[in-house]
């Protein structure tokens, strides 16, 4: 079935990431732009960053480049990424049957025919678009021998001969789109420190969602080694690089190539 879409939000969480958060939103602008070139009718697009108990200037850094700014002191991850979606679907005032909702993070760069991909899924009826990462290019000799690392696990389930695109087992908030009546029906992000991704993904699938999960637009995210999170990314970065990696993923669950 066909959806028609006529509101837009891109939704970031941001916890002290005034340095990398430009070059995330101009990214997604940048997608944006790439979009209403390649697609007739694309929607207005609404840009909110939650700034999540920063002591930097992440909130002032998103408003100059443009986006929305909700300022919050949650300390978690899932709470700021559903105020986030929360003030942006406020913002777009538009119906959430024909809303849709893209989310990604600070510390990640969008493909320019990222915004065109979710939307075009939008379009097609698809509740959920599951996609897929990848590590940022290293700075470091350490950097480099992660990102090989991460490389070979998160590829390790996919069928031989397949090609660029399988149906993959990770959930990343970093590259997470969702119509917003499926969002809400399903109760949106939890307000949990880390895996509010995965627990949407689960909430939507079990109730009856049609979900994509398609490696055809990755985006580019950290490999920084310093976690921000206990339990995010970057631990399981962390965690891969020393081995332990072995005994569980990024968010507690059954290990998975990505661990994301």
């Amino acid at each position: 079935m066909k959806r028609r879409v006529t509101g837009l939000v891109v939704a970031i969480p941001a916890h002290d990431e005034a340095e990398d958060l430009p070059e995330a939103l101009r990214a997604v602008r940048a997608a944006y732009a790439h979009a209403r070139r390649r697609l007739a009718g694309v929607p207005p697009l609404t840009l909110m960053v939650a700034a999540d108990a920063c002591s930097d200037s992440t909130a002032a850094v998103a408003r100059r480049e443009g986006a929305e700014v909700v300022v919050t002191g949650h300390r978690s991850a899932g709470a700021a990424r559903a105020e986030a979606v929360a003030r942006g679907l406020r913002k777009a005032d538009t119906p959430a049957a024909h809303t849709w909702i893209a989310t990604t993070d600070a510390d990640s760069r969008v493909p320019a025919d990222w915004l065109a991909h979710q939307l075009t899924c939008a379009r097609d009826g698809w509740d959920c678009v599951l996609g897929t990462v990848r590590l940022a290019p290293p700075r470091s000799l350490e950097e480099s021998v992660v990102r090989d690392l991460h490389r070979a696990h998160y590829f390790a389930e996919r069928p031989a001969g397949t090609g660029r695109d399988w149906e993959h087992p990770h959930v990343h908030g970093a590259n997470f789109g969702v119509a917003a009546a499926a969002y809400l029906r399903a109760g949106g992000f939890p307000a949990v420190p880390h895996g509010e991704d995965h627990a949407l993904a689960r909430a939507l699938a079990d109730g009856g969602a049609r979900v994509l999960r398609t490696n055809a637009c990755a985006v580019e995210t950290s490999g920084r080694l310093t976690p921000r999170a206990p339990h995010g990314f970057g631990a399981f970065l962390h965690a891969l690089r020393t081995g332990a990696a072995l005994a569980g993923d990024a968010v507690g669950e059954p290990v998975r190539p990505g661990g994301g």
